[in-house]
């Protein structure tokens, strides 16, 4: 219990100084790092293969985060996962795969989708929703630069690489965040890198724009909980890196994902009743949790429009 005590109070810590805009490095356990920044958290897996990133952060303190990377291994960049394809994730992508170098013949997560050319950096995996995301069709303008872009992506349920002495798993949650969500499990560490499905500083943001639903952010909650064991008494086991916020173990996840089910519910309850979304959001269905997660009214609504 000291050693959790004393690892939250280090990442609240941690948090509280990335405001300024500084980026500080602290472990989570097994071969997992994380990198906070001001923008969102970095997962780092280091070891003997080299370096795997997941998300890149905003790019605007991209030299610190390679920095910071730096101090924890020495070894190349490898590899590049985004769990989503929002700009405080994947800003720092030319960034950090241009630091990088790609393993030719090694190991890979034998992506089946679109690949988008073979990189002088590191590779970029993500689900083929977030390519479609950031790219736009042939003669139209893209609305983020190809360098940005992930290079392989996957459209199966799920996609895989034994790296640095661990299986590492990027699990497709549709429709959660948005539709191009991936859960990256890292299974030796025991440590799940949940992207912005799961955070701790707001409510969920439910990107309706990009085809997230308040069905597939539960589910995927519930499919973080799946991944999760507790150690003694509900605390430590398995470690939770959020897309915002500090470190988490099950019972952080379980609380935040009834939390979630309780709105959830309220409002379904109201739109039964014939309520408007108007009179749904005067009623204030989140008002118990807004003194921890802030304003709710983009969550209520969100969930409103999502509810059949």
């Amino acid at each position: 219990m000291r050693l959790v005590l004393a690892g939250l109070v280090m990442t609240i810590g941690a948090l509280a100084q990335s405001r300024s805009g500084d980026v500080h490095v602290w472990p989570v356990q097994g071969n997992l790092y994380l990198v906070v920044t001001p923008g969102a958290n970095i997962a780092v897996q280091a070891g003997k293969d080299g370096v795997l990133v997941v998300d890149t952060g905003n790019g605007k303190v991209s030299d610190q985060v390679l920095a910071a990377i730096r101090t924890i291994s020495d070894k190349p960049i490898r590899y590049i996962l985004n769990t989503h394809f929002h700009a405080d994730h994947t800003g720092g992508n030319e960034a950090l795969a241009k630091a990088g170098v790609t393993i030719e013949g090694g190991p890979g997560f034998g992506a089946i989708g679109v690949n988008t050319g073979t990189p002088q950096g590191a590779h970029v995996y993500a689900h083929e929703n977030v390519l479609n995301r950031m790219s736009a069709p042939s003669g139209k303008q893209s609305p983020v630069p190809a360098s940005f872009w992930p290079t392989d992506t996957y459209f199966a349920g799920d996609r895989e690489v034994f790296f640095n002495g661990e299986a590492v798993q990027m699990i497709h949650q549709p429709a959660a965040h948005t539709d191009g969500d991936s859960i990256v499990y890292f299974r030796r560490s025991d440590v799940v890198v949940s992207g912005d499905i799961f955070v701790t500083t707001t409510f969920p943001v439910i990107d309706l724009a990009s085809g997230g639903t308040i069905q597939g952010e539960i589910d995927g909650l519930n499919k973080i909980l799946d991944l999760t064991i507790p150690e003694h008494e509900q605390e430590g086991g398995t470690y939770v890196i959020p897309g915002h916020g500090r470190i988490c173990d099950e019972a952080d996840v379980v609380e935040y994902r009834d939390m979630v089910t309780i709105i959830r519910d309220r409002i379904r309850d109201q739109k039964k009743k014939g309520m408007a979304l108007e009179q749904v959001k005067a009623s204030r269905p989140a008002r118990d949790f807004d003194a921890r997660y802030g304003d709710a009214t983009a969550f209520v609504e969100a969930v409103y429009r999502t509810l059949k």
